[in-house]
């Protein structure tokens, strides 16, 4: 899950600048990659002689770059084809750990993968699993019923016309199976005479997405985990792509930047304290001209914070969003 964007033969990883120059002062350390992608983050970390980097992805097809980057850096690159939420199950000493690094966005060559079936432009069968999944699009579709549907769509895509959508699904299950093009087709009829700035299948197919790879739970532990895994002093950055992703990490740097209105005369381990460090309250955006060489840029916000507290958990985080953490575990009834 990298935002490595293909044009022609070269990649181009969003907001790599901006995302180097924030760790750089870090540097001669290990560093953590948890969407390594097509690992373009990775190689610019790893050109400096002191860093080692541990990269992660659930995307077994990222193993060939991860080979070519072993080969090259041998004893200072590592690969794991696990679930960035897992990252504390990686055995390694966390105190030479600098940063950690999450790119939430999906690179053009798996949008354009027929088997992974992430674009509306693709053909047959739903799937859009992107590697150690438990169902695929296609279950959700033709299985889930029409409320279920409905509050996929509307949570996770944003889709105004969710109701519609998922009634039309059901009637049309009803006399065959749906696949990507028939999905696309009754989308299509349901905004019938509206103009649209993106793809009219563009939110639906945004929900299956999150909602098939567990991307909520993957993000909110994944979060969670990293912190635990960083020791005091490190750094986690986010490139986040659609507003779920970042309102959602926003309120994990945030709230946990920010004290409470307590009294001054609570004893101090009553008090709650600070865990990250914020240098810039407000997200960090693609240059005019990154965007102009690279469009899919555009909706991109970076966020980092440095870790200056350790903490025993993450209730309130886990609260605030377990309405969406409850749609997830819909996939239950699968």
């Amino acid at each position: 899950m990298n935002a490595t964007v293909k044009t022609g033969k070269k990649h181009f990883p969003v907001m790599l600048n901006e995302l180097i120059s924030i760790i750089s002062p870090l540097y001669s350390g290990t560093f953590i990659d948890c969407t390594f992608g097509q690992g373009q983050y990775s190689r610019a970390i790893l050109k400096h002689q002191g860093n080692k980097v541990i990269a992660i992805d659930r995307d077994k097809k990222t193993a060939f770059n991860a080979e070519n980057l072993k080969e090259k850096y041998k004893d200072r690159f590592y690969f794991k084809n696990i679930k960035f939420r897992e990252i504390n199950k990686i055995n390694i000493d966390n105190k030479d750990i600098k940063g950690i690094i999450f790119d939430l966005g999906y690179s053009t060559n798996q949008i354009q993968d027929p088997e992974k079936g992430l674009s509306f432009n693709s053909r047959g069968k739903l799937n859009m699993q992107m590697g150690l999944n438990n169902f695929s699009a296609h279950q959700v579709i033709n299985y889930l019923d029409q409320k279920d549907l409905e509050k996929i769509f509307k949570y996770f895509g944003e889709e105004k016309y969710s109701k519609i959508i998922s009634k039309k699904i059901c009637e049309t299950r009803n006399k065959k199976k749906i696949n990507t093009e028939d999905l696309v087709n009754l989308i299509n009829k349901s905004k019938l005479n509206k103009n649209f700035k993106i793809h009219k299948s563009t939110k639906i197919f945004q929900a299956l997405r999150i909602f098939v790879n567990k991307e909520i739970s993957e993000l909110i532990y994944g979060l969670i985990n990293a912190f635990n895994t960083l020791p005091v002093g490190g750094v986690i950055t986010v490139v986040s792509f659609h507003s779920i992703e970042d309102k959602i990490v926003k309120f994990f740097f945030k709230n946990y930047s920010q004290s409470k209105n307590l009294s001054r005369y609570l004893p101090e381990k009553i008090k709650e304290k600070k865990l990250f460090k914020l240098k810039n309250n407000k997200p960090i955006f693609p240059s005019e001209e990154e965007i102009k060489n690279n469009p899919p840029s555009r909706s991109a916000k970076l966020r980092y914070a440095t870790k200056i507290n350790d903490s025993e958990n993450f209730d309130i985080f886990i609260q605030q969003f377990k309405y969406l953490l409850d749609i997830e575990n819909l996939s239950k009834k699968i």
